[in-house]
């Protein structure tokens, strides 16, 4: 199947039609407050778009991947469970939702993720590579084997997520002991 091409079109002013998308790329598209609902995506990437504030009620995500996208304010936990599979390459994800899912392996890779709500997900091996998690809320969370050794700023607690076998790095375990108001001293 031939892969189809959507460039920089502005969905917003030209809706696309509410359907079934295989193969496709979208590049520098805007989806800005669009209504994705019942959309289902397929094999997709999307490359430099604009989906901020998209509505995502039953959408379908299957092997699909972002980059380079901005991704403000997205509720994905509104989204299809079966079959869900993406990952995210230098995105904007701040105040995204992913409260409850499932995302197993998850790839993260070079995304900012301020005030993201990870809350109750699994996120069993999943990689955080050189994310920013500045407010990023772990609450009841599944990290198990999941790798964070290049992120920063996050802070989760131990004690409240499952963590067995996930990586951190040295320098950022301070992360992980942020509730406890400690000093660590970082020359030794």
């Amino acid at each position: 199947m031939e892969v189809k091409k959507y460039t920089k079109i502005d969905f917003t002013a030209s809706p696309l039609t509410k359907g079934e998308y295989e193969k496709c790329s979208f590049v520098s598209c805007n989806f800005l407050n669009f209504d994705l609902s019942d959309f289902k995506f397929y094999d997709c990437e999307f490359t430099g778009c604009n989906l901020s504030l998209a509505k995502l009620v039953h959408t379908a995500f299957g092997d699909v991947k972002f980059k380079d996208c901005k991704m403000l304010g997205l509720r994905f936990e509104n989204c299809l469970d079966f079959g869900l599979v993406f990952s995210f390459e230098n995105c904007l994800l701040n105040d995204s939702i992913f409260f409850k899912m499932k995302i197993k392996k998850t790839v993260f890779k070079n995304c900012e993720l301020h005030d993201v709500d990870f809350s109750q997900t699994d996120l069993t091996e999943a990689v955080f590579a050189g994310c920013d998690l500045a407010k990023a809320k772990f609450d009841h969370t599944i990290l198990e084997k999941a790798d964070l050794r290049t992120s920063f700023n996050y802070a989760l607690d131990p004690e409240f997520n499952k963590i067995k076998k996930a990586k951190f790095s040295l320098s950022a375990v301070s992360g992980l002991l942020a509730k406890y108001d400690i000093e660590i001293d970082r020359t030794n």
